[in-house]
Order: C-alpha cells, then structure tokens, then sequence
C-alpha cells in the first residue's frame, strides 16, 4: 500500500465518537450521517473548485456512503506504537502457508513478462514479483471495500484528512477521465486497489501499460502490474545492477555509537532513524561483518546497518535501493519482508533459502 504508512506521523486529532473495529458492532447514528452528508456535499464544491468536473463527481461518488469499520481498521492498524510487533513475529505472517511455494511458481510462471519489467525499470524481476506477493498474494487477495466509499470515509473521519482528500480526488479523475468504470473500484479499506495495491494518486503518476494495449489495468494484467511496480521502485531511488542487501553477523564488540547517523533523515523519518550512517561495503567488510546466504556487492556500494528488532535481534546490511522499498511502504518491517521474499522465491520451486523465514530470530 502505498503513501500511507509513511504519514503516520500526519496525526489530526479530532473529536469523533470512538468507531469499532468490527463492521457487524458499527452503526451510523443520525448525527453521524447527517454530518457525513454535509461533509460530502462541502467536499464536492471544494472538488469542483479543484477543477474537478461536476459529471466526473456524480459518476464516482455515485452510491458513496459512511463506512465506521473503515475507521476502526485505521485506528487498530499492528506495528505503531500502540500495537508494536517483532519482526520474526511479523515476517512469520507474511510467510505463512504457500507464500514461499506458490511464489516460485508464479515466479516462473511469469518469467518473461517480469524479465520485460526489469529491463525498462533495473528492478530485479525477484523485487518485483515479491512486492505482488507481499501485498495481494499474488493477485489473490485484492480487497472488496466499495474504494469511493473507504476514501470518503477517511476523509470524512478527519485524522488524516488532507491525504484521504487528495486520494479521493484521484480516485474521481480516474472514474471521469475513463481510467476505470465505477463498478471496478473495489479494494482496501485503506484505499489501496489492484495487483499493485496503489493509492489513486499512485495510479495517475506511476501507472504503466505493460501489455501496450492502450490502458493501464492493475486488476487484470499482470504486464501492466509489473511495469507499474518497476517503474514506482525505479522513481523512488533503486539502483540498476544493484540489490538490496543482507543479513549479516556482527563483529563482537562492535561500537554502534559510532556508526550512528549524523544527518536526520528527510523522509520516511521513523523507519529511517534506525539506521546506521550509510558506509562503503569495504568499510563493513572491514569491521568484520559477514553476509549470510549472499556476498558482497562492490566496495563502493553504500550500506546502512538495520536492526529492526534492536541491538542484538538480528542485523542486515542494507543498500540505497533497499530505500526504494520504503518508498513503497515505509516501515522497515515491510521492506525486509519484501527483500527475504525476493531471495526466496527467485529459487528454483522446492527450494528455500536456509532460516529464511526465521532469519530476523536469529
């Protein structure tokens, strides 16, 4: 998903009832949509202020309506503050049932057409397909959620109001301006749709015809998903010819102080503040470290030192291009799921990684 964990930190507080989690325990009070409605109704003459067509808005938000365990899904979301996750715990979930197996085969499956990708983009056709496999399963898992309706919803609610608006708005250009009908805006609470699990606003600036058919389907074709997954990658900073990184054992007694990061950084400011300052790979090859199931890119590759977990949890050496994956989603977790999929299943079929899904445990 896309543009969403990185604005966490964008918290608006505001005054609301307090919403369920579960969509069977939520019910909209008069009052609630009564002020959904003239909320609706202000979003629309801001829109059309925006430039957004008076027709383009009744086809979009045709059948719109409040959606409460939208919020209490928001509000209840693992890995912040309030619901903090290990990554052995985290990656397990990821991993669970065939998503190892039935990613090799779909990897093969899928060969050229992720080749074709990698070529246009530099992203390893492995980060691609397991950037697909993370967010729907490899296309099995894409989300219901009427997408109007959730986005709506979220603006509505207020907490990160600015965001949702602007996705809402994308989502409208993309029902006016033909890029999808109504009926197939199905996908996420959280906005997200498709293959790729975009946002809207991701879908109108990265969006790729893969097949050259004259349209972008991140629904139904797979060409078109992997060109717009290499392509978002590629334009959030990864490396041609480079990868990601790896897991790596530590010298004894290594001084983590003074490999501390002395610029904060600009973007995806909570994941990125628990890296180490970026370093050649000769000069961690020189401290001692040691990769595990993988060797050293060249030495003037820049590498940043990730425990996820903290000191003594399990430790990665990880490239510029690992930042692109953050991009994607900014939560470390994430990125190191996406990275340990990609080694997995680029294996042949049958084939794992040793300690690939217990890695971060170690």
């Amino acid at each position: 998903m896309l543009r969403f964990v990185g604005s966490l930190c964008l918290i608006i507080v505001m005054a609301l009832p307090l919403w369920p989690a579960r969509a069977d325990e939520a019910r909209v009070s008069p009052e609630q949509q009564a002020a959904f409605a003239d909320w609706l109704n202000q979003y629309r003459a801001d829109a059309a202020a925006r430039g957004l067509k008076p027709e383009w808005l009744d086809a979009a938000l045709a059948g719109v309506a409040l959606t409460p365990h939208v919020i209490g899904a928001d509000r209840s979301q693992p890995g912040t503050a309030a619901r903090p996750v290990r990554f052995p715990d985290y990656l397990a979930g990821k991993f669970r049932g065939d998503r190892i197996p039935f990613g090799q085969r779909q990897f093969a499956a899928h060969r050229d057409l992720l080749a074709q990708a990698e070529a246009n983009s530099g992203v390893p056709a492995a980060v691609i397909a397991a950037i697909w496999g993370i967010e729907t399963s490899y296309g099995r898992v894409m989300g219901r959620h009427d997408l109007p309706s959730a986005l709506a919803t979220l603006a509505f609610e207020g907490r990160r109001r600015e965001l949702f608006t602007a996705e809402l708005d994308a989502a409208v250009r993309m029902v006016g301006e033909g890029h999808a009908p109504r009926e197939a805006m199905k996908g996420s609470w959280a906005g997200a749709f498709g293959q790729t699990q975009f946002l809207p606003s991701s879908y109108l600036d990265y969006g790729r015809d893969g097949d050259g058919d004259g349209r972008v389907d991140l629904w139904g074709s797979p060409a078109d998903v992997f060109a717009s997954i290499g392509h978002y990658l590629a334009t959030h900073g990864w490396q041609p010819g480079e990868g990601w990184g790896f897991r790596a054992l530590l010298p004894d007694g290594l001084d983590r102080a003074a490999l501390a990061a002395t610029v904060p950084p600009s973007r995806c400011m909570g994941p990125l503040a628990r890296h180490s300052a970026l370093k050649p790979a000769r000069e961690w090859r020189q401290l001692g470290f040691v990769p595990v199931n993988a060797a050293w890119p060249a030495d003037d590759v820049d590498m940043s030192l990730i425990e996820p977990d903290g000191p003594g949890q399990g430790a990665y050496l990880v490239t510029r291009s690992y930042r692109a994956i953050l991009g994607y989603n900014c939560s470390n977790l994430y990125a190191l799921s996406v990275a340990l999929l990609a080694d997995a299943i680029s294996l042949p079929a049958g084939l794992q990684i040793a300690g690939a899904e217990t890695a971060a445990s170690q």
